[in-house]
């Protein structure tokens, strides 16, 4: 049996649950070189029939979750920590919902300090565009 009829049989059952590479790159806009990327980085591990990569649900919602936490500038090692957390069967729930409290709270922390400078290099900038212009009109 190929790959395909693999797939397709399971889609006759109606059950969905695999997906082709093909199918996840055109649902995510990503390219089969990104997914065999991460497949190479172990947070991907498609079963393979006849040579052709074979993605359960499971797997599918690792690339989704992998594809949000690079938008959000997360690196490749902080995703595979995340992931491994999981354990098999979700046991590792818990322990990733604290990790991420934890990444998320130093996360927010560090943006809010940041915002703050920027506010307060605006405020200077603007302090001397203003004072440039007075200088300027009283010429």
């Amino acid at each position: 049996m190929t790959a395909r009829e693999v797939v397709a049989s399971h889609r006759e059952d109606d059950s969905g649950e695999l997906f082709g590479i093909t199918e996840l790159c055109a649902e995510f806009g990503i390219t089969l070189r990104t997914i065999r990327f991460y497949e190479d980085k172990g947070l991907l591990a498609p079963r393979r029939v006849s040579g052709a990569r074979i993605y359960t649900r499971r797997d599918r919602a690792r690339l989704a979750l992998i594809l949000r936490s690079k938008a959000i500038g997360a690196s490749l090692a902080d995703i595979k920590h995340y992931l491994d957390l999981y354990g098999t069967h979700g046991e590792g729930r818990v322990q990733q919902l604290k990790w991420v409290l934890g990444k998320t709270d130093a996360a927010i922390l560090d943006l809010e300090q940041k915002r703050l400078h920027i506010e307060a290099t605006l405020a200077e900038l603007r302090l001397i565009n203003s004072e440039v212009r007075k200088q300027l009109e009283s010429r």
